[in-house]
């Protein structure tokens, strides 16, 4: 096959193919580094599943969500350690 004017590749052509492959490569490598360790992280101190309860009260009072009087009504029972049943669980 005859390419246009001499049949041979220009260097900015050869330059842009290699470019592209070097890009191409890297952003695989780095998609599948970023999957294999999205799926191996520890879940951070900050997560609301590692967070205690009165922790939560307390950024709920800051927020403005409750007032003082809810806040020490709910540290109260969450101090005392009552657990609540649902009724009709059977639970006694």
């Amino acid at each position: 096959m005859m390419l246009w004017y001499g049949g041979h590749w220009a260097f900015w052509q050869a330059s842009l193919m290699w470019l592209g492959m070097i890009v191409f490569w890297g952003l695989l490598v780095w998609a599948i580094y970023a999957l294999v360790t999205a799926a191996t992280r520890k879940p951070s101190r900050g997560d609301h599943d590692s967070a205690d309860p009165l922790r939560i009260l307390e950024q709920r009072l800051a927020r403005g969500e409750i007032d003082e009087a809810e806040y020490r009504r709910l540290r109260d029972l969450i101090g005392s350690g009552d657990r609540h049943e649902p009724v009709g669980t059977g639970i006694a």
